[in-house]
């Protein structure tokens, strides 16, 4: 590892999905280690047992996979600092542990529960935070010993000063200072010999040689106790990047108990992977520019992360839609085609359709995929639909020139030897010219009588040719009967 190299990391829990802010952080990271040619590493922090999820590191090796979020060291593929699992790494932080209480910058606690919550009632009582009353920093080295020797549990608690202020510097948060009466002795290695997040990320962060961590603002109100710990151990602080929220509106936070979307929902909602990394490297920082759009290849050399922002970012299904229908335009009508399908075959089960002249008017017209089934259901049959439909004021139509209308047409295009969309409007505009109406009051009705639908991906000509000869004049029919 090389002084002065930027190296990054993404340290998720696997607790289960990839929550957006979590991707964020994840995006963040790489941005910052990739901007200056820098490393990007993957570490597992799975030391709280409880939450771990099965499945869950699958999740985070194919989302970083999907997203092209490509790291060099991590738990798959080894590296010159693992291991990049926090439960394999037990007994490393037992031994910094056990430095700090040498140089009196921990000690053992040997309190009970029953203790415990008697001074959490106390701290209740008077209506102020819990804090340990540091009772085990004043056993003896016999009686500590004593205590070891018999067995008795015990957690490892940081010593922090009661007096004075701690300073630390955030790039985007800028200085903050706290007062040392605020800061708990945190416990840093749990009574089952596992260490608490708060230990484990400072000790991983310094043997790994992260420069730069990025997290969740959330964690400023912890980075004076990291702070403390670093400077225990005789160690450099890395540069802090901590990015503000995302919020669902301006009350609540994005959050997958409240429903809001994973990476995979979003997914799964037809919306395309460099469309939601796009979105979601908005979500906070800004590029100095009015530019929106950029691939990951843009992103890595635009990115600097002292343009994030302070106030919190309002994530905005409207605007990722528009990004998504941006990306969307982008792929090749093949493509298109291919990402497409599946959503055609949940509803389309003919297999006279063509869908790839579905394709051709859905392409320019689409937002997200999982839109497509309600808007070309109607071509696997037809839906119920009221008569009220026929009648459009900007159209100039009404249910008796929409009958009137449909009656005319359908003959006309009863005698077409060759159904295309070229004949078909050929025919259909000649008899508007004969009749001397508008368009519209010919072309709304077909449209309705074919689709059932107010809006459809396609006009009237489109429709009947792909609908093909047989079923649009069935669907005709039916139109002049509901009519009449």
């Amino acid at each position: 590892m090389s002084e002065n190299k930027v190296r990054t990391r993404f340290a998720p829990s696997p607790t289960g999905y990839m929550h957006v802010g979590n991707l964020r952080t994840a995006l963040y990271a790489y941005l910052i280690a990739k901007h200056d040619n820098g490393d990007f590493l993957l570490r597992i922090e799975d030391t709280d047992q409880e939450r771990f999820v099965e499945g869950a590191l699958d999740v985070i090796y194919k989302t970083l996979e999907q997203t092209g979020l490509k790291h060099d060291e991590g738990p798959d593929i080894g590296g010159p600092v693992g291991p990049y699992v926090q439960s394999a790494r037990k007994a490393i932080y037992l031994e910094h542990a056990k430095k700090l209480i040498e140089k009196g910058e921990a000690y053992y606690c040997f309190c009970s529960k029953e203790r415990l919550d008697m001074l959490r009632t106390n701290s209740e009582a008077l209506k102020r935070p819990f804090k340990y009353d540091k009772h085990c920093m004043n056993l003896s080295k016999e009686e500590i010993e004593e205590n070891l020797k018999k067995g008795i549990p015990y957690v490892i608690r940081q010593n922090n000063p009661t007096e004075g202020t701690t300073t630390f510097d955030d790039v985007i948060y800028g200085k903050i200072i706290v007062d040392n009466s605020e800061l708990e002795d945190m416990i840093l290695i749990k009574s089952d010999g596992l260490p608490t997040y708060n230990f484990a990320n400072v000790v991983d962060d310094h043997l790994m040689g992260i420069t730069h961590v990025v997290r969740g603002s959330e964690y400023l109100s912890s980075a004076p106790k990291y702070n403390r710990l670093y400077e225990a151990f005789g160690w450099e602080v890395p540069v802090y990047v901590h990015c503000p929220p995302i919020m669902k509106d301006a009350h609540q936070k994005l959050s997958k108990r409240n429903g809001d979307a994973s990476f995979e929902d979003l997914i799964n909602k037809g919306y395309l992977k460099e469309a939601v990394l796009n979105y979601i490297a908005l979500l906070g920082w800004n590029p100095g520019t009015t530019d929106e759009i950029f691939s990951l290849e843009e992103l890595c050399k635009v990115f600097n992360y002292k343009n994030i922002n302070k106030s919190p970012a309002i994530f905005d299904s409207v605007k990722l839609r528009w990004m998504n229908s941006e990306y969307i335009r982008k792929l090749s009508i093949e493509e298109f085609h291919s990402f497409a399908l599946p959503y055609y075959k949940s509803v389309i089960k003919k297999d006279n359709i063509d869908l790839f002249k579905i394709t051709e008017l859905l392409h320019t017209r689409s937002e997200v995929f999982s839109d497509i089934p309600e808007q070309i259901d109607f071509f696997e049959a037809l839906p119920e639909y009221d008569n009220e439909m026929y009648v459009h004021k900007k159209m100039k139509t009404t249910l008796e020139n929409s009958k009137t209308a449909l009656e005319a047409a359908y003959p006309i295009l009863e005698k077409l030897d060759e159904w295309t969309v070229d004949k078909i409007h050929d025919s259909i505009m000649n008899l508007i010219s004969e009749l001397g109406i508008k368009n519209g009051q010919m072309l709304w009705p077909i449209r309705t009588a074919l689709s059932g639908k107010q809006f459809t991906p396609g006009g009237a000509f489109e429709l009947a040719d792909i609908l093909g000869k047989e079923e649009s004049l069935s669907r005709l029919k039916i139109g002049i009967n509901k009519l009449s």
